[in-house]
């Protein structure tokens, strides 16, 4: 056989072989995908019913966004029983309010230097002290702390005098005017009354004013002194002597709280050294 021919012969038996390997595997998907319907119909199912349709169907409900979420745990609901502790609270504090004991003592001579002396505080001392200088519209208002003895002395006095139960006129016949006016005032919750005098022989009316006249002389004292060691220090030199002459007199209410005032005064370069000296005076004084 011619070579030519030869060639010929190998290269259709090449063809052939290549052709049957591609063929193949499609006879073989063909023939999978003719068994698929023969073993559906054999199972005897021959389409799926809405139940397995749902299983088969995956969960896509949307989830929260966890931000959300956060924010929503983070806030809580309002609690009944915070809110009524609060109102509770709220009522004590108005009904504390309501019964609270207020005192008052007030002076008025429009001659005088200090032409108005106003002291107002509460069962515990605390308050505030206001007082007017002659021929000024303007009224000085300092808070006020009186003192545990003081305070003593004050709501004995205010006993004494059952004020509140009270209807006496504690004006004495003699009429002294011009040493000024006295009003005393009481509030006790819905209840309140005050008295008026000039003179008076009422033993726990006196007490009682004697008390306010010592607290105002000694914060007015704390007050003028104070302002003139930042802007007058030789006023200082003055009103160390008025401070020593009520001293002597015993026209104030509790020294004690001067005490650490004119400590602190004694060593002030700021103000002249005769002020200080008479500081340091009347300090030895007071602690004897």
């Amino acid at each position: 056989m011619k070579p030519e021919t030869l060639f010929k012969a190998a290269l259709v038996a090449a063809l052939l072989i290549q052709s049957a390997a591609i063929d193949a595997p499609a006879a073989a998907q063909s023939k999978k995908n003719a068994k698929r319907p023969a073993a559906t119909a054999a199972s005897g199912v021959s389409k799926s019913t809405p139940a397995q349709a749902s299983e088969a169907t995956p969960d896509v409900t949307p989830t929260p966004a966890p931000g959300k979420a956060n924010r929503r745990e983070a806030t809580p609901a309002p609690s009944p029983f915070a809110k009524t502790v609060e109102t509770k609270a709220d009522a004590a504090a108005a009904a504390t309010a309501a019964t609270a004991v207020r005192y008052s003592y007030e002076f008025n001579q429009p001659s005088f230097n200090i032409r108005r002396v106003l002291i107002e505080h509460d069962a515990a001392g605390r308050g505030q002290i206001s007082f007017a200088r002659k021929d000024s519209e303007e009224l000085f208002t300092d808070p006020l702390q009186i003192s545990p003895a003081a305070l003593a002395r004050l709501l004995s006095a205010w006993e004494s005098l059952k004020f509140l139960d009270s209807d006496t006129n504690y004006q004495d016949e003699k009429q002294f005017p011009h040493l000024g006016t006295m009003t005393l005032r009481m509030k006790h919750g819905t209840r309140e009354r005050k008295a008026e005098f000039n003179w008076t022989h009422d033993e726990g009316a006196s007490a009682l004013v004697k008390e306010y006249r010592g607290i105002g002389e000694q914060q007015l004292f704390v007050f003028d002194v104070m302002l003139a060691r930042q802007y007058q220090p030789s006023d200082t030199v003055k009103l160390f002597k008025r401070l020593e002459s009520l001293l002597g007199r015993n026209e104030l209410s509790d020294t004690a709280p001067l005490i650490p005032l004119l400590r602190d005064l004694s060593t002030d370069e700021r103000i002249p050294l005769m002020a200080r000296n008479h500081a340091t005076r009347l300090l030895k004084k007071i602690e004897k």
